[in-house]
């Protein structure tokens, strides 16, 4: 399986990180090494002193698909969950000065949190009105909306498939809304989608 990450997707985290707003969806890649194992901590890399939580919508992908159109895309996914890409700040800060992809600073092994949590999509009105939240410390530091999303899950679905045959499995990160901030030893991060709890993690 791929995990295909899309960077920029709401306006408001855009604005706090002071990037360019796309014309078209940002996209990286994780390896399967990235995802954190079950039950395991997340440590902090010894290669970075500014390691940031980013939560995220996912979604898994349920069959083979390749230039699908997005009126089609829906048949494509029939469960979202809810994950972390964790970022090295500082290093990304410093591989973007240089013009250099972001891969050791978005890639590195556990840098991917998906939640032992999927849920059904037919238990939502709407996939594009779903409300996802993280707590540090029992203390909110993210919450997002679907909705706010510069280009919705189906719209997302149809540009990744031009460039990327998907395949059973894959998931796809859909972006991170404004409050992402640093971890530090000793953090607890918890995950929800809507008010069900999908994820804790320990950071070691």
């Amino acid at each position: 399986m791929k995990i295909i990450c899309v960077g920029r997707n709401y306006t408001e985290h855009i604005a706090e990180l002071e990037n360019e707003k796309p014309t078209d969806p940002v996209l990286f890649m994780k390896p399967d090494t990235a995802i954190l194992l079950k039950k395991q901590p997340f440590f902090i890399p010894p290669f970075s002193n500014d390691v940031h939580y980013e939560v995220e919508l996912l979604v898994r992908i349920n069959r083979v698909g390749k230039h699908i159109q997005k009126k089609f895309a829906h048949k494509y996914y029939d469960q979202v969950g809810l994950g972390i890409d964790f970022t090295a700040r500082d290093l990304q800060q410093k591989l973007k000065e240089k013009g250099l992809p972001w891969e050791k600073a978005k890639s590195f092994d556990g840098a991917a949190v998906i939640g032992e949590k999927w849920l059904d999509k037919q238990r939502f009105q709407d996939v594009d009105d779903i409300n996802f939240s993280l707590q540090k410390n029992q203390n909110v530091v993210q919450k997002g909306n679907s909705s706010h999303m510069l280009w919705k899950i189906d719209e997302l679905i149809e540009y990744i498939s031009q460039y990327f045959t998907l395949k059973i499995g894959d998931v796809i990160f859909t972006g991170t809304p404004a409050g992402v901030g640093p971890v530090a030893i000793g953090d607890e991060l918890t995950g929800f989608i809507e008010d069900e709890q999908v994820f804790s993690i320990q950071v070691k």
